[in-house]
């Protein structure tokens, strides 16, 4: 399908995710450069896309904040439509913090068939009282949020105390923050949780792609 929203596509012939990026790192962060080729080894197509401010970005080389929410959900409309993948309804979609939190407010609309979130951020830093839980509470769509144990935008003990659809599976990562990095002292690494990272959501988009 012809488009002119800029895509990066990894993999082929299988199940297709689209991911988005987090409020201040591209769509070719190595974040998701590396769960996107994770992803593709494991036979899904994982097509990558940007938000507007952030193609904006590349050209003028301006750090402005993230788009007002109607345009972000707009993009996703036009990322899904772009994508393509057997249609909506065997479709996965999600992404890093803020895409994920975008693909979650517009999951149920779009009729997609399952929804990722790599490190959704329940509420801004510091401000634990400003929760974005409200449709998570109520959402139809399959999901998956894999969620580092002391992610400062939602913790296991914060994440413990709110209300969540049924559909939503958490998979916490030991020690890990916002990216899933663990300290040190931890015994864990970065490259163990991103790979765990890698494993569920694949497991995750491959049962999707079954039902």
């Amino acid at each position: 399908m012809e488009t002119s929203l800029p895509l990066l596509v990894d993999g082929e012939g299988g199940p297709t995710v689209v991911l988005a990026h987090g409020a201040g790192a591209p769509m070719d962060s190595p974040f998701l450069d590396t769960i996107a080729r994770g992803l593709a080894e494991r036979g899904l197509r994982v097509v990558r896309f940007e938000f507007p401010y952030m193609r904006a970005r590349r050209t003028s080389g301006a750090r402005k904040p993230p788009d007002r929410e109607p345009v972000l959900r707009a993009s996703w409309r036009e990322a899904i439509e772009a994508a393509g993948g057997g249609g909506p309804g065997r479709l996965v979609i999600g992404g890093k913090s803020l895409g994920g939190r975008i693909a979650s407010l517009v999951a149920d609309e779009l009729g997609v068939g399952g929804l990722v979130c790599l490190g959704y951020p329940f509420h801004p830093p510091g401000r634990p009282d400003r929760l974005r839980t409200a449709h998570l509470a109520r959402l139809r769509t399959p999901a998956l949020i894999v969620q580092g144990a002391r992610d400062a935008l939602g913790s296991r003990e914060e994440i413990a105390r709110y209300e969540l659809a049924p559909g939503i599976r958490i998979e916490l990562l030991e020690d890990g923050d916002h990216s899933f990095r663990p300290r040190a002292r931890s015994g864990h690494t970065l490259e163990r949780h991103l790979a765990t990272a890698i494993e569920r959501v694949a497991g995750f988009v491959h049962e999707r792609s079954r039902g």
